[in-house]
């Protein structure tokens, strides 16, 4: 790695860690998970910048992998319930076994590729936002950030976020849909 993408890692590690941090901790409640979380998304950050994969809008990107390792948190959660236990009865009368109840835990290939494909797509049309609606999208809708929290922070009147979001959404929307309409034929 460069010196600049050392730099680079630094200033978001230093930049985002708290908001990230916060944003793990509303969604995840034992503390050393959180811990965890925001270290594996680290980690990822600079194995990115390892494999030559520089990432441009590392805070969006930067919630977006929390938001998956939390996921993925839950999901190996439910793993390890215990599935040879009978749980209910079905229509018959049978007992059924919580595994039946699961979904699978086995990743999907063709929804890892839709997943990565969409990420991939809402990335490059948050790209071609303008930065205030980008920056009001991004912090309400990724990090989780009331409008009030964004209002004292940015000293932007409410409403005015709430229109900057509004005009994010429709754009991201008509950007989007040829995507959801592969999606959903396919």
């Amino acid at each position: 790695m460069t010196i600049d993408e050392n730099n680079k890692i630094e200033e978001a590690a230093s930049r985002e860690q708290s908001r990230l941090r916060n944003f793990v901790q509303r969604r995840v409640a034992n503390p050393e998970d959180v811990e965890d979380v925001v270290q594996d998304v680290f980690s990822e950050l600079v194995d990115s910048f390892r494999l030559m994969r520089p990432i441009e809008h590392i805070g969006p990107w930067l919630f977006r992998v929390a938001r998956n390792r939390i996921i993925d948190l839950y999901r190996s959660r439910r793993a390890e319930v215990s599935t040879n236990a009978s749980v209910e009865l079905d229509e018959e009368g049978s007992e059924v076994e919580l595994q039946d109840l699961l979904p699978s835990a086995e990743p999907d290939p063709e929804a890892t590729y839709e997943k990565e494909e969409l990420f991939d797509e809402l990335e490059s049309a948050l790209a071609e936002l303008p930065k205030e609606q980008r920056e009001v999208f991004v912090a309400h809708v990724i990090e989780g950030r009331s409008f009030a929290e964004l209002s004292v922070a940015t000293g932007v009147n409410v409403n005015t976020l709430l229109a900057r979001k509004r005009y994010a959404v429709l754009r991201l929307r008509e950007r989007l849909q040829g995507l959801y309409n592969k999606f959903m034929e396919g």
